[in-house]
């Protein structure tokens, strides 16, 4: 059987789809419920969410020799974000991390759970390690600020380090003032059978409020900016979840090829929608520059100030003034885009510093 939130059975909830499936869309006032959220007055129900623990004493150095990121250092409730991917450097799962001290909890999608536990279960050898796919217990509250803080029994936070540039990354974008530092995000761990009374009478917003704040954040989100053929550098993932000066790991030859001599083939841009036709295409629209398909919409949303907004992957080298058009059926929605991944990202050997962020 499907999972179904407890907080499905509170008033005017409307059950979401796709990767949400499980919890609210909305509570029956979505642009209301969105406006509380940013504002740091409500809390979102994400507890459909994937949670896989790594226990044991080898934790932190295993998962640092498996990822992109370096956790081995990685104290007691601090957050961090890692990827692991396939020898081609294309991303296969994209986990949220937070060390208790004794066990390393993996925040993750849904469809990533199940799938993750058994990758890590297969290279276990002989490390003190214990993997556990722990989501039928798990489930994840979250919001723009500490709104759970107090509550017993304590609660582990994950706080999203989007979009500082961690140690040992790298930022593909020029943007001074970069929009994600208008959504502080945290995600509290909290025991299913206690949901309905963590939240008790907070304020709730649905996940369609969440997404409008991350895609005006420009935060990507595994299995909507993500394909099969997707590399870190294409969505500015640099920045939070890899370490560019740590040791060897599967994929590292190619991220360290794109970043230091290539580019990457791709890249993420912010689309704003024209509003006029007052609806929005569907996630999986063609993007189109002229007659020429050169991407696709990965996300959309209805913002309460901005009004349609959305995120596409498109080809590095569409001309960024360019005004794009969604195809969505015999609808189309001009767009006009602005830089998330430059388009002369990579090739920083050789390259002037002082255009983009470099590693520290």
């Amino acid at each position: 059987m499907s999972y179904q939130s407890a907080l499905l059975s509170r008033p005017g909830a409307v059950e979401a789809a796709g990767l949400d499936a499980g919890v609210a869309a909305h509570y029956g006032d979505p642009m209301r419920e969105q406006r509380a959220l940013a504002e740091g007055r409500a809390v979102v129900d994400l507890s459909q969410r994937g949670v896989v623990t790594v226990g044991g004493a080898d934790r932190l150095s295993w998962l640092t020799t498996l990822s992109s990121q370096d956790v081995s250092r990685l104290a007691p409730g601090d957050s961090a974000e890692l990827l692991l991917l396939s020898v081609q450097g294309r991303i296969e799962f994209d986990a949220r991390i937070i060390d208790d001290g004794a066990t390393a909890w993996l925040l993750v999608e849904a469809p990533e759970a199940a799938g993750l536990a058994a990758w890590l279960t297969s290279m276990k050898f002989m490390l003190r390690v214990e993997v556990a796919d722990v989501s039928a217990d798990w489930g994840v509250l979250a919001a723009t600020a500490p709104l759970l803080q107090g509550v017993e029994p304590a609660l582990l936070v994950w706080r999203d380090p989007w979009p500082e540039v961690a140690v040992g990354g790298y930022s593909y974008s020029i943007e001074a003032g970069h929009p994600g530092a208008d959504r502080p995000w945290v995600e509290y761990l909290v025991p299913l059978p206690l949901l309905d009374a963590v939240a008790a009478d907070l304020p709730l917003a649905g996940s369609l409020a969440a997404e409008a704040l991350r895609i005006a954040a420009w935060r990507p989100r595994w299995g909507a900016e993500t394909d099969e053929k997707t590399i870190p550098h294409e969505l500015d993932l640099l920045r939070t979840a890899v370490h560019l000066a740590k040791g060897c790991y599967k994929g590292q030859e190619t991220v360290a090829r794109v970043h230091n001599l290539g580019h990457p083939p791709r890249r993420l841009v912010f689309l704003q929608l024209d509003g006029s036709q007052h609806t929005m295409p569907v996630a999986g629209s063609p993007v189109q520059l002229g007659e020429r398909q050169v991407g696709t919409l990965t996300s959309v949303a209805q913002h309460y100030e901005m009004g349609p907004i959305g995120l596409a992957v498109v080809k590095r080298n569409v001309d960024p003034a360019a005004e794009l058009t969604v195809l969505d059926g015999t609808e189309a929605y001009v767009a006009a885009q602005e830089l998330i991944v430059t388009t002369d990202a990579g090739q920083v050997v050789g390259r002037q510093k002082g255009f983009l962020k470099p590693v520290r």
